[in-house]
């Protein structure tokens, strides 16, 4: 029986469970053995991480080929038009890759917890929200992506991956998906959902 973790990471948490001197990281958060990041998010990134003790599916998870769609929610600096938006679909050269075409839209501003700290506010420059989802997840991507356009992001959450999202977790709060099945597999097994669990730490 294999499980999928859905975790809600705060600002400034590492995704991974060794210790590092002076930074939170999940071992702070999430008191499960044997489970694993099924991929990153940067620490200065906030939204769902998946965890799972099941390797196929981590991999399966993680890897690119398999197309499971990631949608980002992004507060940038200034108010990209539609020529910015369309460029963002289309690819952009980053220099090192050129990004996949992917979804991006102007959003209303959603209804998310503070972050701790807050973002840098300027009163003179405005910002914005953007909704971007990719099926691909290099290092650090959609900040590079925003910041190409000229609309550099100022935070950072990740909503959801594939069928998943962060509804119903506060930051730090994880919840277990007992037998998952991803898109296209055939169903196993129901969906038994735990209790949205806090965190030890405070």
């Amino acid at each position: 029986m294999s499980r999928l973790v859905l975790f809600n990471k705060p600002f400034g948490v590492l995704t991974q469970f060794s210790g590092v001197a002076g930074r939170a990281t999940l071992k702070d958060y999430i008191a499960l053995p044997d489970v694993y990041p099924a991929g990153r998010l940067d620490a200065d990134s906030e939204g769902l991480l998946l965890l799972t003790d099941d390797g196929s599916l981590q991999s399966r998870i993680a890897d690119p080929r398999h197309k499971l769609a990631k949608t980002y929610w992004a507060q940038v600096e200034g108010a990209p038009g539609e020529q910015a938006l369309n460029a963002l679909r289309a690819g952009v050269d980053l220099g090192d890759f050129r990004t996949r075409p992917c979804g991006a839209r102007l959003m209303s501003e959603p209804t998310l917890w503070q972050r701790n700290p807050p973002i840098r506010y300027r009163a003179t420059i405005p910002t914005c929200w953007m909704e971007i989802e990719l099926k691909e997840g290099k290092n650090r991507q959609v900040r590079r992506m925003t910041a190409h356009i000229g609309f550099p992001t100022l935070r950072l959450v990740r909503w959801s991956i594939g069928p998943w999202t962060l509804d119903g977790l506060a930051p730090g709060e994880w919840r277990v998906i007992e037998n998952p099945v991803l898109p296209g597999q055939p169903e196993r097994a129901r969906y038994v959902k735990s209790p949205a669990t806090r965190s030890r730490r405070r």
